[in-house]
């Protein structure tokens, strides 16, 4: 199981050996494809030692977005046959969110993904979505299925477009 956390861990090390977490045996290149796909190579590129460069304890000196997609690589490293994202993208930017889904998905199509997320953006292409209130399932299906049957969603969907435009 690949497990992206809302707020990510990184351990006093190097940005490789946190990578390393997902697959020990991983080789650089396998490390760089997975900052590729994460959208995460150009800032370790822009580090002084690249994929040496050092993480501290908690990855505090690196931001929220790029400790999130460093923690997205360390999953895709792992080649897992399942993977979690719990809230993974939110310190992403939508564009950001965006091109890493999109890079993600020939990465993972032979695995299954969950997502959970608060940004539709973050779902909208979902085989199946679960909308959950309060703990109840109130609604399963895709985007289209869920804006023709169920309220709670509908509902979801219009604040989150109200407070982007907003933004």
């Amino acid at each position: 199981i690949g497990l992206v956390p809302q707020r990510p861990y990184l351990s006093t090390g190097t940005v490789a050996s946190n990578l390393r977490y997902g697959d020990p045996d991983a080789t650089d290149d396998e490390l760089w494809h997975a900052l590729r796909v994460a959208q995460a190579e150009d800032f370790v590129r822009a580090m002084p030692d690249g994929i040496q460069s050092p993480i501290v304890q908690g990855g505090t000196n690196v931001s929220g977005g790029q400790r999130q997609r460093l923690a997205i690589a360390r999953a895709l490293v792992s080649k897992a046959d399942v993977y979690l994202f719990d809230d993974a993208f939110s310190a992403l930017d939508v564009a950001t969110d965006a091109r890493v889904r999109a890079a993600m998905r020939p990465v993972t199509r032979d695995a299954v993904v969950i997502v959970v997320a608060q940004r539709v953006s973050s779902i909208i292409h979902a085989d199946q979505v679960v909308v959950l209130d309060d703990g109840a399932v109130v609604g399963t299906g895709t985007h289209a299925e869920l804006l023709e049957s169920c309220p709670t969603y509908v509902e979801i969907v219009e604040s989150r477009q109200a407070m982007e435009e907003a933004a």
